[in-house]
């Protein structure tokens, strides 16, 4: 969009992702990637985004499907511009929504994989610990696990996110929001023994206070972890399609399993909308019958 003729317009949808709605940058970068589909479209109509009507953003969606995006990323991208028509419309710089009545293709959910505790446990014993980051990285996944961390709060992780002794630890997530989440005693001790080989890494300046370091002595990268991951998942047999983010969702599920209030794993994950955890909910038909029949007060009077 370097020579787009809505330049200002962007710009000013960017600083109000960026300042009022919190988002991370690599939210922010998404977010305009899909108003730049926009508005190399409208430089093809020889349209003004605050002239654009409902049909143009039809006829949009229409050019999306004839270049082979898939339904999912249609969806999203019709999401980012309607973000953007609102922060027009909260700017006072258009009269009337058009995306207000435009529909994205219907999707299905797409569940991510989970584990089965069997399958973590596997993992974690596949573990090499006579091999220098063999403590290091079952600390990591022990921590991935326990918390339900995303990739990017890993490797974040300083020593004064730590209250290992209350068995919190403080956690920065999307936009900097920041939440206190419940660690496992096995992950604190396998935190408190790493922390005895990292006393031997030698730290590069500016990482003394990061918690995982590599074996240069700065921080791991997103796709360290993600190798990792995948490597542990192949030496222990397991052909799902297993990610840093499968910990994440097994972490989840095998809460609610156990029974956990979705409102709790909502703030332990750290997610805005309670929406967004309902994905986790993949509780087969059996449980939830059961469920709703012990907890609910009207089987309980019935029962007493």
């Amino acid at each position: 969009m370097e020579n787009s003729p809505y330049n200002d317009l962007a710009s000013a949808y960017r600083t109000h992702l960026l300042l009022e709605k919190s988002l991370s940058r690599n939210s922010v970068e998404a977010y305009m990637d899909d108003l730049s589909k926009l508005l190399n479209y409208l430089l093809t109509i020889d349209k003004h985004p605050q002239e654009v009507v409902l049909e143009d953003l039809q006829d949009l969606v229409i050019s999306l499907h004839g270049m082979g995006i898939n339904p999912r990323s249609q969806a999203r991208i019709i999401s980012g511009i309607k973000s953007f028509y609102r922060f027009l419309e909260l700017e006072k710089r258009i009269t009337k929504d058009p995306t207000e009545l435009l529909e994205a293709p219907k999707i299905g959910m797409k569940l991510p994989e989970f584990l089965t505790l069997f399958e973590i446990n596997a993992m974690i014993d596949s573990i090499d610990l006579s091999l220098p980051e063999g403590q290091r990285n079952k600390a990591i996944l022990e921590t991935l696990y326990s918390c339900g961390l995303r990739v990017s709060e890993l490797t974040g992780l300083r020593f004064s996110d730590l209250y290992l002794d209350e068995g919190f630890i403080k956690v920065e997530g999307k936009g900097g929001k920041q939440r206190l989440v419940p660690i496992s005693k096995t992950a604190v001790k396998e935190i408190n023994l790493y922390l005895l080989d990292r006393n031997h890494v030698p730290v590069k300046k500016g990482y003394e206070g990061i918690l995982f370091l590599n074996r240069r002595g700065t921080s791991l990268s997103r796709v360290m972890i993600f190798n990792l991951v995948k490597m542990y998942a192949e030496q222990a047999g397991i052909r799902k399609n297993v990610s840093p983010h499968t910990f994440r969702h097994s972490f989840a599920t095998h809460l609610l399993e156990g029974g956990a209030n979705l409102r709790a794993i909502q703030a332990m994950l750290g997610h805005e909308k309670i929406t967004t955890t309902e994905i986790y909910t993949h509780l087969d038909r059996d449980f939830l019958r059961s469920e709703i029949l012990e907890h609910h007060p009207r089987n309980r009077r019935e029962q007493g």
